[in-house]
C-alpha cells in the first residue's frame, strides 16, 4: 500500500437530522446540501444507530436496520431496509456520535447497509476505534461532503492525517484482522522513544502491559490484557468474526484469562413484546448465549452462566469481574463500555469492540492508544442522602463533558471524598465514565482497596510502590468538584447529561416502575441504601405506592447472599419490592424493569436512558436511595426529602 492511494464513495449522503420530515426527503430520494440538512442531530447513541433488540442479529441481517432507533423529534422516521435501498454510502451527523454502548453491531449495520464513511463533529472512542476494525472511514472533515458530490476521489491520506503509525497501518489496511495477518506475516510497529519521563498511573500500567518502555499521550501500542471477556449479547458477533476470518479450528492464547458471561438476556422472555416474539426474535435472542456456551466449552474458557436450579444468572459481568477476578495494576478488557466498572480496584479497564476481542482472543494483546488523563479531585464533605451516582451525573452535566472534551480520556478520581468511599461507590465513579465518554475511570489503589480484596476474596494483596501518578505526571485536565454542594441528582430522559438536582423539580413526577439493580445499581452498597430507605418505610408504617413496582435486583449471587445474611431480603419483600436474580435485563430492554407503553414513568438506578433503552416510556436515572424514596413515594423525590415530609 502506498500514501498515494485514493478511495472513492459511490453512494449518496445521508444527513441525520433534528427534523423527521428532513430526513424522510432524504430515504424518498431527495439529495440534500449541508446547509438544507441543519440542524444534524447530536449525541447519537449506538442505541438509536441500532437498538438493542436489532443487535439479537449477528450477521448481514443487521444491514436492515441502521439507524431505526434515530430519534428526530417525536419520531423514529427510518425505517428497516430505507438506508440499504436508499443507496447512502455516506453518513452525516454533529458531535459526540456514537456514545453509549461499545456493541460493535452498530457501525457493523452501517457496514452492511452499505455505509463507508461516516463524517460527524466528533466521535467517541469505542465507536471510533469499532469503525476502523471494520474499514469504515471517519472524519471531521465537513469540506469532504462536496468533494465527494463532485465524483472527487480522496485520499486515504486524509483520513490518516495527525493519527499515530499505528492507527495509520490500521486505516491504510482496512481492518484489524488484515493488520493482524500483516502482524503475523512480519509487520512490526517501529521502535517508540523510550526515554524515562514522569508518567500517571494509568500510564505506568499500560507501559508495563506493552513491554516496560515508557510511554506518553498519543502512543499506540499492542499491550497484553491480564483478562479478557465478554457477554452473550455481544461474543456471537466477535466468535463469527474470528471464526470467519481465521477458521474454526483456532487456538486461542492462554483460556485461563478468557472470562465468558451470561448476563444480559437472562430474562428477555419476560420483556418481549408479543409481536417481536412472533416474528422470532426470541429464539435469536435465546440463541446466543448458545453459541458462547460452545466457543467457550471449544477452548476451555471459563463461563459463568444462567442458574441451574432457578431462572437467573450467576452474576453481572463486570460485578464478578470485581467480585473475583481483577487486581490492582492489571489490564482488563471487555465488550461492554462498563468494564470500566473494574477501575475501582485500580485496574486499567477498558471496553472493546467484538473485533478487537476476538483478536485479543487469538493474540493475548490489545491495540489501544494511550490516553491522556484527566483528573478529578472531589472536595468537601458529601451531604445526606449524596452518592456516587449523584456526583457522576453532577459531573455528567460539566462543560467538559458536555461538550466532548473528555472523550478517550482516562478520569483519574483523587481527593478526600474518593478517600471515603467505598470500592461498591468507587465503581460507580469509574463505571460511568461510559457516559462521560472517557476511555477508563481510575481510583489509584489505596488501604481501602486492600480491604475490600481481603474482605470480599479473602486475600492478601500487597500494593506496590509504583501504584501511583509520579507528582509531576502531564495531566490533561483538572476538574475541581466542590462535593459539599452536590444535592442529589437526577438525569432527566433522553440522555444522562441531561443533569439537574432533585430539588429542581418544578413538579411532582409520578413514578409506574423504580428499578434498582443493574452493575452501577446492584453492587452490596447500592443495596445497603436501598435497604436503609425501605427499613426507614417498614418503620414508619410505609409500602410502595399504590400503582408504583419496585423491582430489585441482584449484582451478583454474591450480593444476594450477602443481602439474605443481612436480614435485607425480608424488609424488601414486607414492603412490597419485587427480587429479581442477578442479570442487567432492565438496562438493555431485556428483563423486569423495562416500560411497556410510552407514557409510563421510570426512575432507575441504570447508568444511561438514551431513547428507546429501557423500553418505550420514559426513564429518569437517580441513585439507589432516590430510587427507593420515590417508590414508596409514588414520584420522584430524595430520601431526605421522604423523611422531611414524614416529620411535616
Amino acid at each position: 500500500m502506498t500514501h498515494t492511494e485514493t478511495i472513492r464513495f459511490d453512494g449518496r449522503i445521508l444527513f441525520l437530522c433534528e427534523d423527521p420530515a428532513v430526513i424522510e426527503r432524504q430515504l424518498a430520494g431527495q439529495d440534500l446540501t449541508l446547509q438544507e440538512a441543519q440542524p444534524l442531530r447530536t449525541d447519537i447513541s449506538t442505541d438509536e444507530i441500532s437498538p438493542t433488540w436489532i443487535t439479537y442479529h449477528y450477521d448481514e441481517k443487521l444491514g436492515d436496520y441502521p439507524y431505526l432507533g434515530l430519534k428526530a423529534g417525536d419520531r423514529t422516521p427510518i425505517v428497516p431496509n430505507s438506508v440499504r435501498n436508499g443507496g447512502f454510502g455516506v453518513t452525516v451527523a454533529g458531535r459526540r456520535y456514537g456514545k453509549g454502548s461499545s456493541r460493535e453491531a452498530s457501525p457493523f449495520a452501517e457496514w452492511c447497509a452499505g455505509i463507508r464513511l461516516v463524517i460527524a463533529e466528533n466521535f467517541e472512542r469505542i465507536y471510533r476505534q469499532n469503525c476502523r476494525n471494520l474499514g469504515i472511514f471517519t472524519s471531521t472533515d465537513f469540506g469532504l461532503i462536496d468533494r465527494i458530490r463532485r465524483g472527487e476521489a480522496i485520499p486515504v491520506e486524509e483520513f490518516t492525517r495527525g493519527e499515530d503509525e499505528l492507527t495509520t497501518e490500521l486505516i491504510r489496511r482496512r481492518g484489524l484482522f488484515n493488520l493482524m495477518r500483516a502482524r503475523r506475516d512480519g509487520w512490526t510497529l517501529p521502535p517508540r522513544p523510550t526515554a524515562p519521563r514522569p508518567m500517571t498511573y494509568a500510564e505506568k500500567i499500560i507501559a508495563r502491559a506493552s513491554g516496560g518502555a515508557t510511554v506518553r499521550p498519543g502512543d499506540s501500542v499492542f499491550a497484553k490484557a491480564d483478562w479478557r471477556y465478554a457477554h452473550e449479547y455481544s461474543s456471537p458477533l466477535g466468535i463469527a468474526a474470528l471464526e470467519r476470518e481465521m477458521g474454526t479450528d483456532v487456538r486461542l492464547h492462554d483460556p485461563s484469562t478468557i472470562i465468558f458471561f451470561s448476563d444480559h438476556l437472562t430474562f428477555v422472555e419476560r420483556a418481549m413484546p408479543e409481536e417481536r416474539k412472533k416474528i422470532g426474535m426470541l429464539d435469536l435472542a435465546q440463541a446466543l448465549a448458545k453459541v458462547q456456551q460452545r466457543f467457550s466449552r471449544q477452548h476451555g474458557a471459563t463461563l459463568h452462566g444462567f442458574l441451574k436450579d432457578r431462572e437467573g444468572s450467576e452474576g453481572i459481568s463486570h460485578s464478578i469481574m470485581s467480585e473475583r477476578y481483577v487486581l490492582p495494576g492489571q489490564l482488563a478488557i471487555g465488550t461492554d463500555s462498563h468494564t470500566t466498572h473494574c477501575g475501582a480496584l485500580g485496574a486499567f479497564a477498558f471496553g472493546v469492540g467484538s473485533t478487537d476481542m476476538a483478536c485479543a482472543w487469538l493474540t493475548g494483546e490489545i491495540r489501544t492508544q494511550v490516553p491522556a488523563t484527566c483528573r478529578v479531585k472531589l472536595h468537601g464533605r458529601l451531604r445526606p442522602g449524596v452518592e456516587a451516582k449523584d456526583i457522576v451525573l453532577h459531573l455528567l452535566r460539566l462543560p467538559y463533558v458536555r461538550e466532548g472534551r473528555a472523550i478517550g480520556q482516562v478520569f483519574e478520581y483523587t481527593g478526600e471524598v474518593v478517600a471515603t468511599l467505598g470500592t461498591d461507590e468507587r465503581s460507580t465513579l469509574t463505571n460511568m465514565v461510559a457516559e462521560i465518554g472517557g476511555m477508563t475511570g481510575l481510583v489509584i489503589p489505596d488501604a481501602e482497596t486492600v480491604r475490600f480484596l481481603r474482605e470480599r476474596r479473602g486475600i492478601e494483596v500487597q500494593l506496590e510502590p509504583w501504584m501511583t501518578s509520579d507528582p509531576d505526571a502531564e495531566i490533561e485536565h483538572v476538574l475541581e468538584v466542590d462535593c459539599s454542594s452536590i444535592e442529589p441528582m437526577l438525569a432527566q430522559p433522553g440522555d444522562p447529561g441531561r443533569g439537574m438536582a432533585v430539588s429542581e423539580l418544578p413538579a411532582p413526577v409520578r413514578v409506574d416502575i423504580a428499578y434498582g439493580g443493574s452493575c452501577t445499581g446492584g453492587k452490596r452498597e447500592d443495596l445497603q441504601r436501598v435497604h436503609e430507605v425501605l427499613h426507614w418505610a417498614q418503620d414508619h408504617g410505609l409500602r410502595v405506592a399504590e400503582g408504583t413496582r419496585l423491582i430489585l435486583q441482584f449484582g451478583s449471587q454474591d450480593v444476594r447472599e450477602y443481602c439474605a445474611r443481612q436480614g435485607m431480603l425480608d424488609t424488601f419483600e414486607r414492603v412490597g419490592a419485587e427480587l429479581i436474580e442477578p442479570g442487567c435485563g432492565a438496562c438493555v430492554n431485556a428483563g423486569p424493569g423495562v416500560s411497556e407503553r410510552p407514557d409510563q414513568v421510570t426512575v432507575s438506578a441504570i447508568n444511561r436512558n438514551f431513547p428507546g433503552r429501557s423500553g418505550p416510556g420514559q426513564v429518569w436515572l437517580a441513585s439507589p436511595s432516590t430510587v427507593a424514596a420515590s417508590a414508596i413515594a409514588g414520584h420522584i423525590l430524595s430520601f431526605e426529602q421522604l423523611r422531611a415530609r414524614a416529620v411535616a
